[in-house]
C-alpha cells in the first residue's frame, strides 16, 4: 500500500513551461533529496552492439551489457547524466529499465503465464524509472519550447524499410490494434531492424480516467517460438494489470507514458520509455526513397576510425546521411558527397542546409560545415589518383535502387575506381551492400587491390546485409586512368 500510495503521486504531475534543476518538477522528480542511480536500455542497429557499447564507455564511463536479444545494449547511469545519454549517436531509442529477468521461468498453460503476469505489475521496483521519466520530459519541455515550434507526437512504429519487406517467418507474429496517419508532405522510407521470431503487440485498456491523469500504453516485443501466448495477450493483461496498479487511462496514440515489456525467450525486461521518435532522424529533412539511418552511419564511420584532415568520401551518397553524420561527430575531416542523380544532390543539399540552420539557431557559430557536394559518375570519379583517405558508402542491393543484374557491372567497375582514388597502404573503405553474392565475386576480380579486414552483419529491414570493411592496399606500377572536371555545388 506504501508502494502503491507513492507511485499515484505520479498521476498527478503535469509539467507546464520551463524548468531548471531548482524548479518544483524536478525536485518532485527527486532531484530534492539528489539523483539516482538506474539501467538504461538503448536499442542500437543490430550487429552494432558492440559499436554502441564502446561509444557509451567513452562518452559515460559506463560499461553496457550487449543483450540476448540482437540490438540491445544496457548500462547503468546517474539521472544527473540524462542529457549526455541523449547526446549518444549510435542508439535509436532509449529506455529505462524498471526490472530485468535473466531467465524468468513461464508456465506451462497461457492462463497461468498471463496471470503472472498480472501479478507482476504491483511487485514492480517503478519508483526510480519514474523519476527519471519525469526528468527526461522535463529536458524534453526546455528543448521544444527553445526551438520554439510545436512538436507533434510520432507514431513510433512508422519507420520503413530501405530495401523490401521482411517475408513472413515460422513462429513469427506482428499485431496492431491501431495505426495513426503518416506524416503529410515528405516521404520517409528507412531502415527498420526487425528480428525474426518477433512479434510485438500494443494493448489499450479501460475506461475513462479523471483529469490530469497520466495516460500510457503497453507494448510488448516477442522474440522467440517456445512462449504458450501473443505479444498481444500480454500487453493486453500486463498493460491492465498497471491501469489498475496506477489508475491511469489507457490511451493507445495520445499517450503519456509507454511502458515495455521485452521478451525473448526466457528474458524479460520491463522498461519505460524515453524517446517517443528513433533518434536516427535527427540530420534528415529531405528524404528519399531508401534514406540511410544516421546511426547506421555512425556504426559505420567508427569502423573506419576517421582521423584530423582524413578526406573522406561518399561516392553514392542519396541524401547524405553519411557525410552529415561524419560532419557532426569527426569535425576535423573534409567530407565530399557525391551521386550521379540530380535529385540526390539536391536532397543532400537541403539537408546540409538544414543542418547549417539548426546550428545557427542554437548558436554554434556563423561556419559551415566541411562537407562539399558533387554531381558526378561513380565509374569516372572526378578525382586525383590516390587523393582519398576514406571511402564510405551505401551501395545499391538490387531492389528498391538499380537491380541485381546491373549490380554485376556495376559492382566491379565502382570497386577499380574506388581503388584508383584511395591512398595506397593506408586507405580504407566501408561498403554496405545486401547483393553479397555479387560483391564477394566483384572483389576477387580486383587482382589483390583491396583486402577484406572485417565484416559486419546487420539487419536492414528484413534483410540480411554485409558492412565491409577494406585496405587499399599498396600496390607496385598501379596506373591512373585520365582526370575529370568536377562539378561542385557549394553549401
Amino acid at each position: 500500500e506504501v508502494r502503491k500510495a507513492k507511485c499515484l503521486d505520479f498521476t498527478l504531475w503535469i509539467e507546464h513551461g520551463e524548468q531548471t534543476l531548482e524548479d518544483p518538477e524536478l525536485q518532485c522528480c527527486g532531484h530534492d533529496r539528489g539523483p539516482v542511480t538506474v539501467t538504461m536500455g538503448a536499442t542500437v542497429p543490430t550487429g552494432f552492439e558492440h559499436c554502441a557499447a564502446e561509444e557509451v564507455r567513452e562518452k559515460l564511463g559506463a560499461e553496457a551489457k550487449i543483450s540476448k536479444d540482437r540490438g540491445r545494449i544496457y548500462f547503468q547511469m546517474s539521472s544527473d547524466s540524462l542529457p549526455l545519454v541523449h547526446q549518444l549517436r549510435s542508439v535509436d531509442n532509449l529506455f529505462v529499465v524498471v526490472k530485468e529477468y535473466v531467465d524468468y521461468q513461464f508456465k506451462d498453460s497461457k492462463e497461468e503465464t498471463l496471470k503472472d503476469l498480472q501479478d507482476l505489475a504491483s511487485k514492480l521496483p517503478w519508483t526510480n524509472p519514474l523519476e527519471v521519466w519525469k526528468l527526461n520530459n522535463v529536458l524534453k519541455k526546455r528543448r521544444w519550447r527553445r526551438r520554439g515550434a510545436n512538436v507533434s507526437r510520432p507514431n513510433p512504429s512508422s519507420d520503413g524499410a530501405k530495401e523490401g519487406t521482411q517475408e513472413g517467418a515460422a513462429d513469427t507474429e506482428t499485431q496492431s490494434l491501431e495505426a495513426e496517419p503518416e506524416q503529410p508532405g515528405r516521404v520517409e522510407e528507412d531502415y527498420e531492424d526487425n528480428q525474426g521470431q518477433q512479434d510485438k503487440g500494443s494493448a489499450e485498456t479501460g475506461a475513462e480516467g479523471t483529469p490530469g491523469v497520466l495516460k500510457f500504453r503497453v507494448t510488448c516485443n516477442r522474440a522467440g517460438d517456445k512462449h504458450s501466448f501473443t505479444s498481444n495477450e500480454a500487453a493486453r493483461d500486463f498493460g491492465g494489470a498497471v491501469q489498475e496498479f496506477f489508475q491511469w487511462k489507457a490511451d493507445m496514440t495520445k499517450f503519456d507514458v509507454e511502458v515495455l515489456l521485452n521478451i525473448h525467450n526466457n528474458e524479460v525486461v520491463i522498461g519505460v520509455a524515453l524517446t517517443e521518435e528513433s533518434l536516427h532522424r535527427r540530420n534528415i529533412s529531405h528524404f528519399g526513397p531508401t534514406t540511410l539511418r544516421s546511426t547506421l552511419a555512425y556504426g559505420m564511420l567508427r569502423l573506419c576510425k576517421p582521423q584530423v584532415s582524413d578526406v573522406i568520401i561518399d561516392p553514392m551518397c542519396g541524401t547524405g546521411a553519411i557525410p552529415l553524420e561524419g560532419a557532426l561527430e569527426w569535425k576535423h575531416s573534409y567530407y565530399l558527397a557525391g551521386d550521379n542523380n540530380d535529385q540526390a544532390v539536391n536532397r543532400t543539399v537541403n539537408n546540409v542546409a538544414h543542418i547549417h540552420r539548426k546550428r545557427q539557431e542554437k548558436g554554434c557559430g556563423p561556419w559551415g560545415l566541411p562537407i562539399d557536394t558533387v554531381q558526378w559518375n561513380l565509374c569516372r570519379l572526378p578525382l586525383k589518383t590516390a587523393s582519398v583517405d576514406i571511402i564510405i558508402t551505401d551501395m545499391p542491393f538490387g531492389k528498391r535502387m538499380g537491380s541485381k543484374k546491373r549490380n554485376w557491372d556495376l559492382y566491379p567497375s565502382c570497386l577499380r575506381e574506388m581503388a584508383r582514388v584511395c591512398r595506397p597502404g593506408t586507405g580504407k573503405a566501408v561498403l554496405l551492400t545486401q547483393d553479397k553474392k555479387c560483391f564477394a565475386k566483384a572483389l576477387s576480380r580486383m587482382g589483390g587491390l583491396w583486402r577484406k579486414s572485417h565484416t559486419v552483419w546487420v539487419n536492414i529491414g528484413g534483410l540480411h546485409a554485409g558492412v565491409y570493411l577494406l585496405k587499399r592496399v599498396a600496390k607496385a606500377g598501379w596506373r591512373s586512368t585520365p582526370l575529370f572536371t568536377p562539378l561542385v555545388l557549394m553549401i
